[in-house]
């Protein structure tokens, strides 16, 4: 495994690693995660070994801004207000796909996308665009949190950039539309009041 600094150089080497088809990791602002370029199926099988991950489970994509996400997926006008007060941040929405990526990202029509609200991850996602974003840790087990864990736990990824400790505010919030209706798939930093309160302004 490569670890690199979070500066233009590191930024470079880490993105000329997703453009070859690697598993990089980075630092977001829920935990670390590792991710690869999304239309390279053979590197999303990889990521799944790595997870040991059962294959119904599928992967979150970051991306670089909502202009970036609507490449692949459609918002609805209440998926529309929650991007723009929550994203960048720790929300996560599931959408309809415009178009299929990957049949191991897709889930029943929908994916499940987010733009970060961290500046080292978003450097990289301006040049990247879209990256799988699942958290580094093996399905189950605690996701990390410090850069110093890769080598013992996830030593297989080819790429590191480093963001020393993260002290999160815990896992991204999930929110699913089913029949045009809102529901909370996972409750993380961000209550299910504070986005009720965004949809009835």
């Amino acid at each position: 495994m490569n670890v690199v600094a979070c500066n233009e150089d590191g930024i470079s080497k880490i993105v000329e690693s997703y453009k070859n088809g690697e598993i990089i990791a980075f630092p977001t602002d829920t935990v670390y995660g590792i991710g690869c370029d999304p239309f390279k199926k053979n590197s999303i099988e990889r990521i799944y070994e790595l997870k040991r991950r059962d294959g119904e489970k599928r992967f979150p994509i970051l991306g670089a801004s909502k202009e970036e996400l609507e490449v692949i997926v459609e918002f609805n006008s209440d998926a529309e207000k929650i991007s723009q007060k929550f994203w960048p941040g720790q929300v996560t929405l599931l959408l309809p796909a415009r178009k299929e990526i990957s049949d191991k990202i897709e889930n029943n029509g929908k994916l499940a996308v987010r733009v970060p609200g961290e500046k080292c991850i978003l450097s990289i996602l301006k040049q990247c665009k879209l990256i799988i974003g699942t958290s580094a840790n093996i399905s189950g087990e605690k996701s990390i949190l410090d850069s110093n864990e890769f080598k013992d736990r996830l030593p297989e990824v080819d790429m590191l950039i480093d963001g020393g400790k993260i002290v999160s505010l815990g896992e991204s919030t999930i929110i699913d539309f089913i029949e045009g209706k809102l529901k909370i798939i996972r409750e993380g930093s961000v209550s299910k009041e504070d986005i009720e309160k965004i949809l009835w302004i």
